[in-house]
């Protein structure tokens, strides 16, 4: 088997990029890379698809290594290269798993959980008072989710964008509104809190002290990603855990954040950190802590599923990011579904990622075409 082509896509509204990988044995694999500028040029960028074009897409470890030696030049290790190569190996793992007629997590390991728990990632609406996000997290619940998160960001209009610093009435103001949800909600529904990367330690602090007794699933991003250090001493000061990880690539790059038990749980996004395989790199990395997976994601149905197979073949998965209800495209992306009950995924047995596209619904929501149809004009 040799492949033939590699193709990419960039929908809208929101700007998924999908990737497909085409074989001379008529497999095709699919794949979705984290979304970015210029990621799905990336994907058909001459100098990632040279290591590609003509080899055996079931070597895909090796194939893995050799996109980033043909692209050390150009990221190496991050950012949108890696973006892009981490969805042409999830594309890779979904054609070996096909040809072989087993799904992907068996490939990884084989699985510990036929159900993958979901967190929807909720927004308060237009009016941020503690009582809409107590409605929000409520009808959230009710529709089965036991796990929400919401974010504490502060207005521009009331903060330094600088000094990471943050006042006393946004201090009272976010604890009221944690407070205030995490008292509506069942006592076995978690709650995190994604503080998006904005503050000082010392301020986050204050936050993170003040919500010691809420029981909290998270604190999420406290501080910006690039000071491990940094988030070591946040992380040592507070009873209220903290979860980091999507703005890591790689193993080398989550090496330093779990070796110095930086986090509590960490939380790749697996369409940028490297794909599947060293997904499951991170993972093990991790597990060697006791630290828990709890995956970022905000991607499409593609990826989702993806995902679903590194945390079915983990042993220390926590719960995965789900970013898109009631979104218009999210149902229509894939031929199979409902995908998400009762909060959960249960993990495709059909071989590959055990999902196919609507090529139709595609093409009717394509924002770029880059060689994923071949019979469109390249836009």
């Amino acid at each position: 088997m040799k492949i033939t082509h590699i193709g990419s896509v960039l929908l809208q509204p929101f700007p998924w990029v999908l990737v497909k990988v085409t074989t001379d044995e008529g497999i095709v694999g699919i794949g979705e890379a984290y979304h970015g500028a210029g990621v799905h040029q990336i994907v058909v960028d001459p100098r990632l698809q040279r290591p590609l074009l003509g080899q055996d897409p079931r070597h895909v470890d090796k194939l893995f290594r050799d996109m980033l030696r043909s692209m050390s030049a150009s990221g190496f290790y991050q950012g949108a290269v890696m973006s892009a190569i981490s969805g042409i190996e999830t594309a890779l793992w979904d054609i070996v798993g096909q040809a072989l007629g087993v799904p992907v997590w068996q490939l990884l390991g084989g699985k510990f959980r036929d159900r993958i728990r979901l967190y929807n990632d909720c927004h308060a609406g237009e009016v941020e008072t503690p009582a809409a996000y107590v409605e929000k997290a409520k009808g959230v619940e009710a529709r089965g989710f036991s796990a929400l998160k919401f974010d504490i960001d502060p207005l521009p209009s009331r903060r330094d964008r600088y000094n990471r610093c943050i006042s006393n009435d946004d201090i009272a103001y976010y604890v009221d509104v944690v407070t205030a949800v995490r008292q509506s909600l069942d006592r076995n529904t978690d709650l995190a809190i994604d503080a998006h990367w904005a503050y000082a330690p010392v301020d986050i602090l204050k936050i993170a002290y003040a919500f010691e007794a809420l029981n909290l699933l998270w604190l999420e991003d406290p501080i910006p990603p690039e000071n491990v250090a940094a988030l070591a001493t946040v992380k040592a000061a507070t009873r209220t855990p903290i979860c980091t990880g999507e703005n890591f690539y790689t193993r080398f790059g989550f090496r330093e954040l779990i070796q110095s038990q930086a986090a509590d749980i960490i939380s790749p996004d697996l369409a940028k950190a490297g794909g599947l395989l060293e997904g499951r790199r991170i993972a093990d990395l991790a597990d060697m802590y006791y630290i828990p997976l709890a995956p970022h994601n905000i991607g499409s149905p593609i990826e989702t599923v993806a995902t679903c197979h590194v945390c079915a073949a983990v042993p220390n998965f926590l719960v995965l990011e789900f970013h898109h209800l009631d979104h218009p495209v999210w149902d229509g992306l894939i031929n199979e579904g409902p995908l998400i009950q009762d909060g959960h995924i249960t993990v495709p047995d059909r071989p590959g990622l055990g999902v196919t596209v609507n090529e139709d619904f595609i093409r009717h929501h394509t924002r770029e075409n880059l060689g994923f149809f071949r019979d469109m004009p390249v836009s």
